[in-house]
């Protein structure tokens, strides 16, 4: 996994402004934000897209999205709302091949998104 980015900043080889770490979940700001608030929560664990998450696996998104919405709280983003995103293939807007999502907020969020 050296060439993935995020298995790189997991081990600690590129840099990054961590948010939140344990022994699952990596979590860090985005270096491209599109939202006053962007952070990336990383499995630390590779799978390359939903797609290749194993049912055997799901709890680990269900901690991710509760790990998401905990530092939703602790950036204040409740009372102005705040969106999760999880792109699947390059043809969504995955450009890193490690499944993540992005918790946005800090500012009106449009819809339809994309």
């Amino acid at each position: 996994m050296h060439e993935c980015p995020f298995c790189r900043i997991i081990a600690g080889q590129s840099p990054a402004r961590k948010v939140y770490e344990d022994d699952k979940i990596f979590a860090f700001e985005d270096i491209n934000p599109q939202a006053p608030v962007h952070i990336l929560v990383i499995p630390k664990k590779h799978f390359a897209s939903l797609g290749e998450l194993p049912a055997s696996e799901a709890g680990l998104l269900g901690e991710m999205i509760i790990r998401a919405r905990e530092i939703a709280r602790e950036k204040r983003l409740e009372q102005s709302g705040y969106r999760l995103v999880l792109n699947t293939g390059a043809g969504a807007g995955q450009s890193v091949f490690h499944i993540h999502l992005h918790l946005l907020g800090g500012r009106r969020m449009g819809w339809p998104p994309g």
